[in-house]
């Protein structure tokens, strides 16, 4: 047998029946269109990546427009709701603004109807009144005279000459409504009553007409005390007035000076208690009656009163006696003295006392103090 027919048989067993049938329906002509590729090029391999890739990153940048529009809308809507928030939070503020300035006004109002002082303008006069007097123009060089009249800048920093003009004429205003304050040694809103009115009655009024008429006569007396003090300290010779006891009588002047003034701011607004109102009229009368040991009884009174000061043992023995919580009371009190403004000022009242038993002296002489 012939190797190469032996290779041939062999190679052919190989093959198959597969092969065969193909080879044969080659030959008949029926040929498959696309067959399936067992390999594919690498050109072909990085083109369906790169596509797979576009697509993902499409999908991702599609959800990422998605997600920013949706955030860009709830920040739209945040933003609607904190305008809204703000706009009703300034409205909120303006008519507390206006209802409390209203109140202010009010109040103003009530106080110079009280004191017996001219009415505030209205609102319209008073824009009006503004209106015309802006429309009035001034020279540059008058218009910082005038400024500085009224200890004020002739110039601010970025004013032109209309702003300065404005500022002139709202000054201006400003001065015409402020309230006139007396001249004395305690500058006061409380209009001065005549010597012949100074005359303080025992009793206090019940209606407000009486009440604010003797807070001005208070007020009027007091300073008419601390003016003859003044006066009497000035009259003393250099060496006396140079002195350490000239020195000490001067010094105990001004802080009596200063300790009155809360005094006073009270009386400008009318709001002090009977509590300390019904001992210093008993005081003031007195003093001007020259019964100065008896206004001396009543500073006594209202500043330690009349409670138990015990002296000495408190406590003999071990138990309770019934009637031993009364030495007591007065620390369960307030007292008077303990405000330290209030002592203040009733200390100095005391001073203006002494003062004057001194200036006016009694004509009985069981009435001078000790």
């Amino acid at each position: 047998m012939d190797f190469a027919a032996l290779m041939s048989k062999e190679i052919a067993k190989a093959k198959g029946p597969d092969t065969t049938k193909a080879s044969g329906s080659q030959k008949e002509g029926k040929t498959d269109l696309n067959p399936p590729k067992k390999y594919m090029r690498r050109g072909e391999v990085e083109a369906a990546r790169l596509a797979a890739y576009e697509e993902e990153q499409r999908q991702i940048q599609q959800r990422r427009e998605e997600n920013q529009a949706k955030k860009r809308k709830l920040e739209e809507e945040e933003a609607d709701r904190r305008r809204e928030r703000d706009e009703k939070k300034q409205r909120l503020a303006e008519e507390s603004k206006k209802r409390r300035e209203q109140e202010e006004e009010t109040k103003e109002r009530e106080r110079r109807k009280r004191l017996g002082l001219s009415d505030l303008p209205t609102k319209g006069e008073d824009d009006a009144a503004g209106e015309d007097e802006e429309l009035k123009d001034m020279e540059e060089d008058e218009l910082i005279e005038k400024l500085r009249d009224l200890d004020e800048p002739a110039r601010l920093f970025g004013e032109n000459h209309r702003s300065r003009l404005r500022r002139y004429y709202r000054l201006v205003r400003r001065a015409a409504t402020a309230q006139k304050l007396t001249d004395g040694p305690i500058p006061t809103t409380l209009e001065p009553v005549p010597g012949g009115q100074m005359i303080i009655a025992a009793t206090i009024p019940k209606d407000d007409t009486g009440r604010l008429f003797l807070f001005r006569q208070l007020g009027s007396y007091f300073n008419m005390v601390l003016s003859e003090w003044e006066v009497a300290l000035a009259k003393r010779d250099v060496s006396v007035r140079q002195s350490f006891q000239g020195k000490q009588a001067y010094n105990a002047m001004v802080q009596s000076r200063e300790n009155m003034r809360p005094l006073f701011r009270r009386f400008e607004k009318a709001d002090l208690e009977n509590g300390l109102l019904d001992p210093i009229v008993e005081i003031v009368h007195k003093a001007q009656k020259r019964r100065y040991v008896d206004a001396n009884d009543a500073y006594l009174r209202v500043s330690i009163g009349k409670a138990a000061w015990p002296i000495g043992v408190t406590m003999v023995g071990i138990h309770e006696r019934s009637a031993r919580e009364k030495l007591h009371q007065s620390d369960q009190q307030a007292h008077i003295l303990s405000d330290e403004i209030t002592r203040k000022y009733l200390q100095s009242i005391k001073r203006l006392l002494s003062f004057a038993q001194v200036r006016w002296p009694p004509e009985d002489q069981l009435q001078i103090m000790g």
